[in-house]
């Protein structure tokens, strides 16, 4: 009896071990499935420009324009007194709000990018949907000012493969940042100093609002520290590249392919 107890025993502990050495075969299956698909998946997904891959001392600075106008004046003074050419990225329900703005804008010779028509969130639009945001605002923009949009920047930061493609195909080019001024927190005029000046690099695209409380006291300074550095201050369409590219999918930089 002994002995075939012990013999159970045995069997027993055996199935077990079996039954360990499945289930860890199969987690560790599950797991590699799991990391295969989301290699494929991230080779898979549309990224917008974050950054450009430069060696030169250039960087681009822009704002967005979503709510509000009272700094707007001044920022276009600072821009004009330390001979900066600035991307403005405006949203339909600004430009409908303050048509003047919008022409002095152009007028003083920046950049216009659109940031659709209504500030959605982009990404739970349809195509069409989508399609009509940007359409609209870019014949806004264009009949006050005669010039086209080439430069989408999603609301919020939000993007998908949808938003990307569907911005391309209409001849736009996605755009984030990689230097966020986080002006909007209204923490005041050191503190968006001190984080631009800290995480500035080359080829970098800053993003400022054009009412942020503190934007207006903070850019003299960023401007003045960046050309003492050697920085070259571009709209960014003069930043990125314009030979074949690719846009490295972990970091959103842009950057030129091989010969």
């Amino acid at each position: 009896m002994r002995f075939i107890f012990l013999r159970r025993h045995v069997l027993l502990r055996g199935a077990v071990v079996a039954g360990l050495i499945l289930l860890a075969g199969v987690f560790f299956l599950t797991g590699l499935s799991s990391r295969v698909a989301g290699v494929l998946a991230n080779l898979d997904r549309e990224v917008p420009i974050y950054a450009v891959d430069t060696k030169e001392k250039k960087v681009a600075i822009s704002f967005d324009a979503a709510w509000g106008a009272d700094y707007t004046l001044r920022l276009l003074e600072i821009l004009k007194e330390h001979k900066v050419t600035a991307t403005f990225f405006l949203t339909g329900i600004w430009v409908k709000k303050y048509p003047e703005m919008v022409k002095k804008i152009a007028a003083a010779g920046h950049e216009l990018g659109n940031h659709s028509s209504t500030h959605p969130h982009c990404a739970s639009l349809s195509q069409e949907e989508f399609k009509k945001e940007l359409l609209e605002n870019e014949r806004l923009i264009y009949r006050l000012t005669g010039k086209r949009t080439r430069l989408f920047r999603s609301p919020f930061g939000e993007y998908s493969n949808s938003v990307i493609n569907t911005a391309r195909s209409l001849g736009y080019e996605v755009i984030q940042w990689s230097v966020d001024s986080l002006d909007w927190r209204e923490a005041g005029t050191g503190a968006v100093v001190d984080r631009v000046l800290n995480l500035i690099h080359p080829g970098a695209i800053v993003l400022f609002h054009n009412n942020a409380k503190y934007t207006p006291e903070a850019l003299p300074a960023i401007l003045e520290e960046l050309q003492k550095k050697g920085y070259k201050i571009v709209p960014i369409s003069d930043l990125l590249i314009k030979e074949e590219y690719y846009i490295e999918k972990h970091s959103g930089i842009q950057k030129k392919s091989s010969p």
